[in-house]
């Protein structure tokens, strides 16, 4: 179970998120890269990450079909996008990212959906697997009142929750991953957002509190 740190506490946490992987995964991931070996290492971040994206784009999207449709160009993305990764952030923080913006290219250009398969068939099948796998998670996973509550929120808002609270990033790393495609941030920029996002969080919390009241539930640690 993922909850925020004792400090910026949030009482909606989702129980069900697991642990992120261990840090060895990205040294793998390194190791595959330096090597020129672009689909192993695309299938050991889609198998050390996919299903958390999975599950983030789903709930972004609120539809089955676009968070699908996301998730596979994230997967084509994460290929693509390899060979040119500096690594200046984390390779999670990158992913999610690139799931941000796949998401938001799918919206604007429908037509383009499902029409890029990916290079191999083992990654084909893997993006697969995991996408079907997410699903059937969340069409089986108990809805509660509170999750329904969160499905309130705007996107964006959604998505500095679930960044923040389920998956347990740093403001920084937050602040890369909601900048706009191909945006490059100073240090000084990096630093001013977060401080941003942090203000803007705990509207957010505040706001879920309110329809929290409205509805009669009470606050949960």
């Amino acid at each position: 179970m993922i909850v925020a740190a004792a400090a910026d506490p949030v009482p909606w946490a989702d129980v069900d998120t697991p642990l992120p992987p261990s840090p060895d995964v990205e040294a793998e991931v390194r190791a595959l890269a330096a090597a020129g070996r672009w689909d192993d290492a695309t299938a050991a971040t889609l198998r050390a990450y996919g299903d958390e994206l999975a599950e983030y784009l789903a709930a972004v999207a609120r539809s089955d079909t676009d968070g699908g449709d996301a998730f596979a160009q994230c997967a084509i993305d994460v290929w693509r996008g390899l060979p040119g990764f500096r690594w200046e952030a984390s390779l999670r923080t990158w992913c999610y990212r690139l799931a941000r913006h796949a998401l938001g290219r799918v919206r604007r250009d429908p037509a383009r959906r499902r029409n890029q398969p990916l290079p191999s068939q083992q990654l084909g099948e893997l993006a697969a697997q995991i996408h079907s796998r997410t699903a059937d998670h969340l069409r089986t996973a108990v809805k509660d009142r509170v999750r329904e509550l969160r499905l309130r929120l705007s996107p964006e808002d959604q998505t500095i929750l679930i960044l923040r609270v389920d998956r347990d990033l740093a403001w920084r790393e937050i602040a890369t991953i909601l900048g706009d495609e191909g945006e490059a941030l100073t240090e000084a920029e990096l630093v001013r957002r977060a401080a941003t996002l942090r203000k803007r969080f705990e509207r957010i919390k505040d706001e879920l509190r309110a329809l929290a009241k409205a509805e009669g539930l009470g606050s949960r640690d």
